[in-house]
């Protein structure tokens, strides 16, 4: 049967459509998950590349890194003894009140590289100090000391203000003033116990800040009893210091 004129256009122009219809539809939805692959590739080259940055406190903390410090503090606000629990002491602070201003010249010598866990990670430096404390509200005057100390340093990847936690203990010289004023020193021969915690902020590495909290006791260890009681000093406050590297800078290998 002979087919009407045109038919032919009628029948194949609507096919072309769908046709032309169906790559529009599969290029618009293709186009999204495109575009998703390219970001999650452009996050994990970003990803790849930082942590590929070195990490600029492999050269501030490093084994047998030495540093000159100087720090003073401001420690006004008395307490108990804090381990008055182990002595069998009744926790409570005395009627007369200390204000002590130390000032201390110390030698850090850093132990170890960077180690540990994420939490954890840092290094472990000793320290050499040089005692002078001003004695600024209470009886006695001065207290000379010779102390020895250890810091752990927490060192997270990259970052310039660090924390830290240090103790230090030592032996000293006090004027004391027992003999006449309740509450005073026992006798001049007396130990060091201090603890505290605080930030350290690289400037680069030679040259850094600290900023922190300081608990500092004094006493002679009941020595001057029976004669006279030890009544010791126990007083915290803020703590500020300066470190400066000595010597030469990280040698690196040649790889």
């Amino acid at each position: 049967m002979p087919r009407a004129p045109g038919a032919s256009l009628h029948i194949t122009t609507p096919i072309r459509n769908l046709s032309l219809a169906s790559i529009a539809l599969f290029a618009l939805c293709n186009r999204p998950a495109k575009a998703q692959d390219s970001l999650v590739f452009a996050a994990k080259q970003t990803q790849q590349t930082t942590l590929k940055l070195p990490d600029f406190n492999q050269d501030i903390y490093y084994k047998n890194k030495l540093e000159a410090s100087f720090e003073s503090g401001w420690l006004q606000y008395n307490i108990p003894l804090v381990y008055d629990f182990l002595v069998g002491s009744a926790y409570t602070a005395y009627t007369l009140q200390y204000t002590l201003e130390p000032n201390i010249l110390s030698l850090r010598w850093q132990r170890g590289d960077i180690k540990g866990p994420v939490v954890l990670r840092g290094n472990w430096d000793f320290t050499f100090s040089a005692d002078y404390t001003d004695v600024v509200r209470g009886p006695e005057t001065r207290y000379l000391a010779f102390d020895y100390g250890i810091r752990r340093n927490f060192i997270p990847r990259r970052w310039r203000a660090t924390p830290y936690f240090e103790m230090r203990g030592g032996i000293g010289n006090i004027n004391s003033k027992g003999y006449k004023v309740l509450y005073g020193q026992g006798q001049d021969l007396t130990f060091t116990y201090m603890m505290g915690a605080g930030w350290r902020y690289n400037f680069n590495p030679r040259y850094s800040l600290t900023a922190g909290l300081n608990y500092y006791h004094i006493s002679n260890m009941f020595l001057s009893e029976p004669k006279l009681e030890d009544y010791g000093i126990n007083v915290y406050g803020p703590m500020f210091g300066i470190n400066v590297r000595l010597g030469k800078p990280k040698l690196h290998s040649p790889h």
